[in-house]
């Protein structure tokens, strides 16, 4: 995922800001501060379930899912600032992903309106990983097709705040949530026979020969 799964992630914590002195049950936790109202309960996060394989695919992942947590880091951290801020950058892409496998799972992002996908979820992907090409689209993980999404507040989202890869990174690290493809196809019939794959194209052909008879002008 290009972007981050939330607004307002390039302004300092408040509890690090300057001019702005909180005591510490004023303090925002990590999470407030990063999605504001796009929180995923800290329930959520602490099933380890939830967080299988994200040990693999994320730098500094113990040290991300602290900061997450709001849980006291190292010493040593805290006196390294370059450290400091990769281990901020891990934390991000680690919330990304929890942020993203939970509203997947509420359906949050739409259903495939597709018959036989069977109110599928989907997830966000984007036609393009160059900002400004395209607005972001919704892709079936069911019958691997992308549409449009119906809610307008998509219609101004750029494709590549997600990128072209995202719904295939979530589940290259959640295989377990990959569904499998449908097991029904629409067949079109006409009075309840099949119609066979060449039909159109002999319609197509018979027409193309058939020529109008030439009227006489008397």
């Amino acid at each position: 995922m290009h972007g981050r799964p939330c607004e307002g992630t390039d302004r300092q914590r408040p509890s690090e800001t300057a001019d702005v002195k909180m005591s510490s049950s004023e303090e925002v936790s990590w999470i407030s501060w990063f999605c504001g109202l796009c929180e995923v309960d800290e329930d959520f996060i602490q099933d380890k379930f939830n967080l299988t394989r994200l040990n693999e695919q994320v730098p500094h992942y113990q040290q991300a899912l602290d900061m997450i947590l709001d849980l006291e880091p190292d010493e040593e951290l805290e006196d390294n600032p370059n450290q400091s801020d990769l281990i901020e950058q891990a934390a991000e892409m680690l919330y990304g992903l929890i942020h993203m496998l939970e509203k997947y799972q509420q359906g949050d992002f739409g259903y495939c309106p597709r018959v036989y996908c069977e109110n599928q979820p989907m997830l966000p992907i984007g036609l393009s990983d160059i900002p400004g090409e395209a607005m972001v689209k919704l892709y079936c993980p069911k019958c691997l097709d992308v549409y449009t999404p119906k809610s307008s507040r998509h219609h101004h989202t750029d494709s590549a705040y997600f990128g072209t890869g995202f719904p295939h990174m979530l589940f290259m690290v959640h295989p377990e949530y990959q569904p499998k493809r449908p097991a029904n196809q629409f067949v079109p019939r006409l009075y309840g026979l099949k119609i066979h794959p060449k039909a159109y194209q002999l319609q197509l052909q018979a027409a193309s020969n058939f020529k109008s008879p030439v009227k006489t002008i008397r």
